[in-house]
């Protein structure tokens, strides 16, 4: 039950800084609360549409400062004109990115669709663009913020329908570098307890032994050197900004191509773990504890888990950047201009694949990049800038991978 139609749109300014960019928008107060949550916290509508209950620990439900904010937010003279930071197309459940999730649908005739979830921003050239939020789905991660929008669960009705909240909203963002956006704000602004950033968010951003390090935060540790080791073929090239974002594709199409933080995260979070969450909560229960006690933990198939497990991560990084000079040399190099293995979808197929052949890797110990060359040799003819792959979408990075695959006898 929801008053909010969906699709939802508002307008949203574009905001470029150095970490990189996010949007800023006003969004009811009630929406934001319906369609955002964090790790320890989140609003649930009561089955009468009554009001909301919120669910996470008793600690921080008992929080006496949700109900000092709520009867602040009920004065006649309260407003929050500090922003609330949220990640959006973030799985809260699982810790994975979700900005390609789609499923079939239907619309009122009958005719099958392809929708999807993902937040979204439509550009315009006069600076004024269009936020779309496609369901109620708790996609959004709130990174700073959450006391302020969690008391207006407990807020007078009249008081929360008059209200909207300044959002500064980030599209894609790995959630180590949402923890590090929580830790400079609230370390720059005010004293706060790194302790807060560790609870919040599973990380301990001062320095740790990378014994210590979760899948996630070794994925952005990785991400990060792969965009400015001199020996990788991604340097310069990656950069925080959503995944569908409309420069990025600019840029693609310019062979001055740049590529999502996001998608290496995800690419490499994938070789060594099923469920980052999961993971992340295991080594943070009750205290800090070293990878190695996830093994006898859930099982997980991911082809390089052992390899995280025991600490190789010099193996496995020296494995992705390997492989990632044999795409460039089979894939990227000659390129066209108007090719989609540049775009998105493309570099998502090249990351599916690895996963599919990392394990073959391990077992001929050879991660060189002549032996990558070798296996991706076959698909090097391949046009990508054709017709067939230009769905943009999740579809298209499909049509990619299987391309791929059948062009080097892999299923």
């Amino acid at each position: 039950m929801t008053k909010f139609s969906f699709p939802y749109e508002t307008h949203a300014l574009r905001v470029d800084q150095r970490l990189g960019t996010f949007f800023v928008v006003a969004l009811p107060a009630e929406l934001l609360l319906q369609v955002a949550a964090s790790d320890r916290m989140r609003a649930t509508m009561k089955q009468d549409g009554s009001g909301y209950t919120l669910e996470g620990t008793q600690r921080l439900i008992q929080d006496k400062r949700l109900n000092e904010i709520a009867s602040y937010i009920n004065r006649v003279d309260s407003a929050f004109p500090n922003s609330i930071i949220v990640a959006a197309n973030y799985d809260i459940d699982t810790g994975f990115d979700q900005g390609e999730l789609e499923y079939m649908s239907s619309d009122e005739e009958g005719v099958p669709l392809v929708r999807s979830d993902v937040w979204s921003i439509t550009e315009s050239k006069d600076g004024c663009h269009k936020l779309t939020i496609p369901s109620s789905k708790k996609l959004a991660a709130i990174i700073d913020g959450q006391h302020r929008l969690f008391s207006f669960a407990r807020a007078e009705a009249d008081a929360m329908d008059s209200m909207t909240l300044l959002c500064s909203v980030f599209l894609d963002l790995p959630k180590a570098l949402q923890a590090q956006v929580f830790a400079t704000i609230n370390s720059t602004q005010k004293r706060v307890d790194r302790s807060l950033t560790y609870e919040l968010f599973g990380y301990n951003v001062s320095d740790e032994a990378e014994e210590y390090w979760t899948p996630d935060k070794l994925a952005v540790f990785f991400t990060r050197k792969l965009g400015t080791d001199s020996d990788s073929p991604l340097q310069g090239r990656i950069m925080v900004a959503p995944k569908r974002d409309v420069a990025l594709e600019k840029l693609a199409a310019e062979a001055n191509w740049r590529v999502s933080t996001a998608v290496i995260v995800d690419g490499i979070l994938r070789l060594f773990s099923s469920n980052p969450k999961r993971d992340a909560n295991l080594m943070r229960k009750d205290e800090a504890r070293p990878r190695r006690g996830l093994k006898d933990g859930p099982n997980d198939r991911s082809p390089l888990r052992e390899v995280f497990i025991e600490g190789n991560d010099a193996l496995i990084y020296k494995m992705v950047l390997n492989y990632l000079k044999a795409s460039e040399d089979v894939f990227w190099k000659n390129a066209s201009e108007e090719s989609f293995i540049f775009r998105t979808i493309g570099v998502q197929a090249i990351f599916d694949i690895l996963r599919k052949v990392a394990g073959q890797s391990l077992e001929a110990k050879d991660i060189s990049v002549g032996f990558f060359t070798a296996l991706l040799e076959g698909a090097r003819p391949i046009d990508f800038a054709t017709e067939r792959f230009r769905n943009p979408s999740g579809s298209g990075r499909t049509v990619i991978r299987r391309a791929i695959e059948e062009a080097i006898g892999i299923t």
